[in-house]
């Protein structure tokens, strides 16, 4: 009982973090430079003309009121309509956010899904091993690698990788053009730059905390009895200090997934990748509020879930709850 109540605590904590950073979001895109209407009529338009056509998109309401529209719609799965395709003639030719977000968040899920898939069992191998020969040429290769990594900006790995893999040695295309209807095996092709830049700072991250945590129960009463019972290395790791290290690999592995779909926009940027991050930027320098709103919230719910995620995990692997006395 006592896991269970703790993790309708953490979820409801986390309703309750998503609501708080809902209102952070609108309340930031208030202070956006600029003003759509304006941007859309230009300087030449009166000031009865950018009146009304406020009125029409409801920017002339309150902004109590026109967050608490919005947090409801949100709540009925309505992200709004997108002011992109708006024009003072009145014409509507504008979409749905729902309709623009669905195919660039399958892409940033897409490219998610691949970098983790090859990302995280290759980080769990070298942590695991470094930690089993510590000290050694291979922990200490392994180590300044990962670290001379995470020293580099995403977007400066980025461009090495564009130099070295899509310009000297075209292996790969330097722009990841990724279109509707592509098979999977062209899909992978596309992507496989932008997922090499987002694996090696993963790597780099979950790598080095899975060598601290396990080397850090190594020197536990446990681990010592298991040794003087003459078992293997590979044995005490695998299954002595490893399941007891789930918890802050967990964490740790959370905070990562949760940067490849909520911190991929410069990468996207980079190499033009149909994604939600590039949609962001897109949307918030043409002044799309609804867009930039419903980004922002789908990133903070994901960045929220994943953590949910890991608090349970870490939760759930605690003697101390499992077993009470």
């Amino acid at each position: 009982m006592a896991v269970v109540s703790t993790i309708i605590k953490r979820l409801l904590l986390g309703l309750l973090t998503l609501f708080v950073v809902s209102l952070i979001i609108f309340g930031s895109i208030q202070f956006l430079p600029g003003d759509f209407a304006e941007a859309v009529l230009g300087q030449a338009a009166t000031t009865e003309t950018v009146a009304a056509f406020r009125k029409e998109l409801g920017l002339d309401q309150p902004s109590y009121i026109r967050y608490f529209d919005w947090i409801g719609s949100v709540m009925t799965g309505d992200f709004g309509t997108s002011f992109s395709g708006r024009a003072a003639s009145g014409v509507d030719r504008s979409r749905s956010v729902a309709e623009l977000i669905a195919p660039r968040l399958a892409n940033t899920l897409f490219l998610a899904g691949m970098t983790a898939v090859v990302a995280v069992p290759l980080a769990l191998i070298l942590g695991i091993t470094a930690a089993l020969w510590r000290n050694s040429y291979y922990d200490r290769i392994v180590n300044a690698s990962t670290l001379t990594t995470i020293s580099f900006p995403e977007f400066f790995v980025a461009y090495i990788l564009v130099l070295l893999l899509g310009t000297l040695w075209a292996v790969f295309p330097s722009l990841a053009d990724v279109q509707q209807g592509m098979s999977f095996g062209e899909r992978v092709y596309k992507t496989a730059l932008p997922s090499l830049t987002l694996t090696l700072v993963i790597v780099a991250h979950l790598m080095r905390m899975t060598r601290a945590a396990i080397i850090n129960l190594l020197a536990s009463p446990y681990i010592e009895m298991a040794q003087l019972k003459g078992e293997s290395p590979m044995r005490v790791i695998l299954f002595h200090a490893l399941p007891n290290a789930w918890a802050p690999i967990a964490t740790v592995t959370a905070f990562n997934l949760a940067y490849l779909v909520v911190g991929v926009v410069v990468v996207e940027v980079v190499f033009v990748y149909p994604g939600i991050g590039q949609l962001m930027v897109d949307a918030v320098s043409s002044r799309d509020i609804p867009v930039v709103q419903a980004c922002a919230l789908i990133f903070a719910a994901t960045y929220i879930l994943l953590n949910l995620i890991a608090d349970v995990i870490g939760i759930a692997t605690n003697p101390r709850l499992l077993h009470p006395k």
